[in-house]
C-alpha cells in the first residue's frame, strides 16, 4: 500500500481505536502531514524503535510498540525463554507509563511472565533487573535525551545490554513479520496477575541496586572524612534520576547535595530546557545558578533516562565552573580507579578496559600505564556490552572499566546500560 492506502486503512480499520481513528480524521486533506506519518513504517533496528509520538505507522503508538513487542515475543517462545521473563522500565516521557504496561501485556498474552518497574526507573537498573532476575530481556521505554515529542523502545538480551549480533536480527526478522496488527495479542491486566504472568518490581531490586552501586566506592573512609566539606549540586532533567541519585550519596555519606527544585520532579514536557541532554551546556544553567549561590564544588546531570552523566567543576583559583566532556569524566573516573585497584594490588593479569573507536586515544596511555588490554569497539555502549558478555562466556579477561565519549561510562559489569 501506498501512505494514502495506508491512512485510509488506519482510519476505516475497528482493529484501531476510536481516538487513534479520530486523531486521523483530523488531518483529511493535510498531504504533507499524511505522508510523513505513513509514508514508512518506524524502523524496529539494533536500538529499537524511537519516533515522535502520535496515530500512524511511522509514530511512536500503542500499535507499533505492540508489533515491536508481538515480534519481540515471538523471538522469545522460539529460543523457549517465556518462563524466564522480561523486565520492563520507563521513564518520564509522555506515552512512557501506557507504552511499558500494554508490552507487558502484550507478552503476558503470549506466555512471558513480566516484571514491570512499579514507576520509573533508570536505565541502568533496567539493565542491572535483567541480570539480577535471569530474565531473557529487557525493555525500557525512552527517548534519552531527544526533544519532549519522542519515545522510544529499547531491547535488552539476558546480558543485560542492548542488542546485538546474531540475536538483533533474528529479533527485527520477527518484528517485520508482523505485518497485520490483528495478529498483537494481549489480555487483561488482572488475568495476567492472577496467572502469574504480571509482576511488578520495586524496593526490592532498588535495594538490591544500592548495595551494588555502594561497592564501586573504593575509600569510602574519604567520604566520611570530606563529607562535611563537599557541596553538590545535581539536577536529573526531569527525569528518573532523583530519587536513586540522591539515595545513592546519602547512603554513600555525602551530606551537602542541592538538587535544582524546578527541574526535580518528572516532567514530560522538560520545560526548562530547550531539550533534556547534559551535553548541551545550555541544560547547566539553573544548575550553575544554584552552584553559585551554595558554593558548590561540583554539577551534576543526568538525561532523562540517567543513563549519561555531565560534569562542571569548580576552579578554585578562579570561581568559575569548567564542563568536563565525556572523554574528561571518563578518565578522570578510569585513571581514579584503576590507579586504586593497583595500590591495593587488584590489577588482574588478565584485566581489559574498553572504549570506542571515537573516544580518546589517551585509553591507550592508561592500558600502557596499567600493563592491561584495551579493545576498541564500534560507537555506542552496546558495543562495550558485548565486550562484557565475551569476556564472562570465554573467561578471557576481567573487566576493570569502560566508557564512550558521549557521557557514559561503567566501572563494574552490574549493568550495561
Amino acid at each position: 500500500m501506498d501512505y494514502l492506502e495506508k491512512y485510509e486503512e488506519w482510519c476505516n480499520n475497528p482493529v484501531f481505536d476510536e481516538d487513534t481513528r479520530k486523531e486521523l480524521i483530523g488531518i483529511k486533506g493535510n498531504d504533507t502531514e499524511i505522508k510523513e506519518r505513513f509514508y514508512k513504517d518506524l524502523e524496529f533496528g539494533t536500538a529499537g524503535l524511537r519516533g515522535i509520538i502520535g496515530a500512524g505507522t511511522n509514530r511512536m503508538n500503542k500499535y507499533t510498540v505492540g508489533k515491536a513487542t508481538q515480534g519481540l515475543a515471538n523471538f522469545i517462545k522460539k529460543e523457549n525463554g517465556q518462563n524466564r521473563g522480561v523486565a520492563i522500565a520507563y521513564d518520564s516521557r509522555h506515552m512512557s507509563t501506557e507504552f511499558s504496561e500494554i508490552a507487558a501485556l502484550i507478552l503476558n498474552a503470549n506466555g512471558i511472565k513480566t516484571y514491570r518497574f512499579e514507576s520509573l526507573r533508570p536505565t541502568p537498573e533496567l539493565s542491572f533487573a535483567v541480570r539480577e532476575l535471569h530474565c531473557i530481556a529487557g525493555i525500557v521505554i525512552t527517548a534519552s535525551h531527544n526533544p519532549p515529542e519522542y519515545n522510544g523502545y529499547k531491547a535488552y538480551l539476558e546480558d543485560g545490554a542492548q542488542i546485538t549480533p546474531p540475536k538483533d536480527k533474528e529479533i527485527i526478522d520477527e518484528v517485520n513479520k508482523v505485518v497485520d496488527y490483528a495478529e498483537i495479542k494481549t489480555m487483561d491486566k488482572e488475568d495476567a496477575i492472577k496467572q502469574g504472568l504480571y509482576n511488578e518490581i520495586g524496593k526490592e531490586i532498588d535495594d538490591r541496586y544500592m548495595e551494588e552501586l555502594k561497592k564501586q566506592s573504593l575509600n569510602p573512609e574519604v567520604i566520611k572524612e570530606m563529607a562535611d566539606n563537599i557541596n553538590i549540586v545535581y539536577t536529573p532533567l526531569h527525569g528518573t534520576g532523583n530519587l536513586p541519585v540522591k539515595r545513592i550519596l546519602k547512603e554513600l555519606g555525602f551530606k551537602n547535595v542541592y538538587v535544582v527544585p524546578e527541574q526535580e520532579l518528572p516532567d514530560g514536557d522538560f520545560p526548562t530546557v530547550e531539550y533534556p541532554n547534559p551535553e548541551d551546556p545550555r541544560a547547566f544553567k539553573l544548575a550553575l545558578e544554584l552552584a553559585k549561590e551554595k558554593d558548590a564544588d561540583i554539577a551534576l546531570a543526568n538525561d532523562p533516562d540517567a543513563d549519561r552523566l555531565g560534569v562542571y567543576v569548580k576552579d578554585n583559583k578562579t570561581g568559575e565552573y569548567i564542563a568536563f566532556d565525556g572523554n574528561m569524566s571518563a578518565l578522570l573516573i578510569g585513571e581514579y580507579v584503576l590507579s586504586e585497584k593497583k595500590k591495593r594490588g587488584l590489577i588482574p593479569a588478565n584485566g581489559a578496559i574498553v572504549s570506542t573507536i571515537v573516544s580518546s586515544n589517551m585509553t591507550e596511555a592508561m592500558a600502557k600505564e596499567y600493563n592491561i588490554k584495551l579493545i576498541k569497539t564500534l560507537t555506542g555502549f552496546k558495543w562495550i556490552g558485548e565486550q562484557i558478555k565475551f569476556f564472562e562466556e570465554n573467561n578471557s579477561y576481567e573487566y576493570l572499566f569502560g566508557y564512550e565519549e558521549s557521557y557514559g561510562c561503567l566501572v563494574r559489569n552490574t549493568c550495561k546500560r
